[in-house]
């Protein structure tokens, strides 16, 4: 980060470390999935295609966070455990579900052409996630009770109504009312006799969900001259499907469980759903304040240069940073303004928001994740002769500002920073080209001061400084402009109202001049001198 006047913001930022010993468990759900599922018409009760991508995203997280050892999901939902001694970004919770709940969605989209070759996605899908803290390995066996059993029992009910709707002929509210206060016994009966469906027969996959961790097993890892393949013990994500994965039997028996997390001392008899809910890790940001959500792209150096980006700046990457912030604006009406530089973007929540009743792993989570999915989305519309090598990822965090004073310096500070850091990676880029190792173009520009930069750029290659695109010097604010009023009817009267768009601009936000000329934002008041 570059230092400026403005870096005391930082001091607003709250540490969210989940204190060891405790289980770290991160559970995602998916986001108003009800509607995704009947956009895309997935097949009811259950779509096999639709849990066997969720089930490579779980598989694709194993491969990609070591931390992560154990994992189980149904639905539109999973939940992953990372071993006991994890020290996995600092075991910061804001930083550990949003990186896997980013990654998880961009493997979504990545993969949907694997299962549904012949259903266009027809927008971006985002999750939830949140941190359960688990106090002890037997808050961990409780928990993952809980969720096998409501993988049951929605299951169950799921099949019987729509059995209901789809063979019996009965309306949506009929199956309900058919179905209110039903047992799980009644539901069985209902499905044995009206139906001719034993329960019991249908998928494991459905009725029981599936859990992955890390096993050894037999690989091939070459082949010898004469045809031979040598084989060699691998640790594997593998599946598992059984009847109660939180048995004592089940877990016991298998050495990377009982070595990562413990083993179960007893069996879960009964589930205390108070007890578990206790543990689940939530914070709810301050009132009247405003709320920041800031992403930044996870390992971009390494993403940028696998890709082959532009140095110092490549404009089409910028450009789908950007058309992804426009989307999230477009997605979550209570952001008013964003701004973004590089790889990373932060968007500003009105001071009033209710958004996930100001819950702060929804809001980050839901931000993140649709900016992720949108990301890969977009890639081939600004990329068009450029294969997406691997899934990007982003984490997140949410802070609060008081006032529309400190957070202008937040926003100051950042354009400071895209400047500073700006002009140094232009002189740096361009010294590497000349013929300097990354090394000897670090030590060249170690002290010098941005005048000296600017002459560097000037003297030895032919660049005024203060000629290069905006884009790159200032950064990128995306945000919502008025155009012209619309008549609507009310009471056989005509009304207008405001439409509003949303636009990029490249201007310089650290000046009164550019809120003063947007008064709608709300960030126009007189600063102090």
């Amino acid at each position: 980060m570059a230092n400026s006047k403005y870096e005391y913001v930082k001091s607003f930022e709250v540490e969210d470390e989940v204190m060891p010993p405790n289980f770290i468990v991160v559970r995602i759900v998916g986001r108003d999935f009800r509607r995704f599922s009947e956009v895309h018409e997935f097949e009811k009760p259950n779509d096999e295609k639709a849990l066997k991508l969720m089930n490579q995203c779980a598989i694709a997280v194993l491969e990609e966070f070591p931390d992560v050892v154990f994992s189980y999901g149904y639905g539109d939902e999973y939940s992953f455990v990372l071993r006991k001694t994890s020290k996995f970004y600092q075991r910061r919770s804001s930083k550990i579900s949003s990186v896997i709940v980013s990654f998880f969605s961009s493997v979504y989209v990545t993969k949907w052409k694997e299962f549904f070759p012949l259903n266009e996605l027809r927008y971006p899908p985002s999750f939830h996630s949140r941190i359960v803290c688990c106090a002890s390995i037997e808050v961990i066996q409780a928990y993952i009770a809980w969720r096998q059993k409501d993988c049951h029992v929605q299951n169950q009910y799921n099949t019987c109504f729509w059995c209901l709707v789809t063979k019996g002929g009965k309306t949506v509210m009929e199956a309900q009312e058919i179905l209110k206060d039903a047992k799980e016994h009644d539901r069985n009966e209902l499905l044995h006799q009206q139906f001719h469906i034993n329960y019991n027969d249908f998928n494991p996959l459905f009725r029981q969900g599936t859990c992955f961790f890390r096993t050894k097993v037999e690989d091939v890892v070459k082949y010898n001259e004469d045809g031979t393949s040598v084989k060699r013990l691998r640790r594997k994500a593998s599946d598992f499907r059984s009847e109660n994965i939180a048995g004592r039997k089940f877990w016991n028996e298998h050495a990377t469980l009982l070595k990562e997390l413990g083993g179960f001392p007893e069996d879960c008899i009964k589930v205390n759903l108070d007890y578990i809910r206790s543990f689940q890790f939530e914070s709810k940001l301050m009132p009247s304040t405003w709320i920041v959500i800031r992403i930044d792209g996870c390992h971009f150096h390494r993403f940028s240069e696998i890709h082959e980006f532009d140095k110092p700046n490549d404009k089409q990457a910028l450009d789908l940073m950007n058309l992804c912030a426009a989307a999230v604006l477009k997605e979550f009406q209570d952001i008013i303004f964003s701004y973004g530089v590089s790889d990373e973007y932060s968007f500003v929540l009105k001071k009033d928001s209710q958004l996930y009743q100001r819950r702060a792993s929804e809001i980050v989570s839901a931000i993140v994740s649709f900016f992720s999915s949108m990301y890969v989305m977009k890639w081939k519309d600004v990329f068009p002769e450029k294969e997406l090598k691997y899934p990007p990822y982003f984490d997140g965090r949410a802070v609060c500002y008081p006032s529309n004073e400190i957070l202008r310096d937040y926003l100051a500070w950042r354009q400071v920073d895209c400047h500073i850091n700006n002009q140094y990676n232009t002189c740096f880029w361009n010294l590497v080209k000349s013929g300097k190792s990354k090394s000897e173009a670090q030590s060249y520009l170690k002290g010098t001061q941005a005048r000296e930069k600017n002459e560097l750029l000037h003297k030895e290659f032919g660049i005024d400084y203060n000629m290069l695109p905006l884009m790159f010097r200032q950064g990128s604010s995306v945000f919502r402009v008025e155009t012209e009023n619309s008549s609507i009817m009310e009471n056989d009267n005509s009304v207008g109202k405001a439409q509003t768009k949303i636009v990029t601009e490249y201007c310089n936000i650290i000046e009164q001049t550019f809120w003063e000329a947007h008064p709608h934002l709300g960030l126009a008041a007189t600063r102090c001198p």
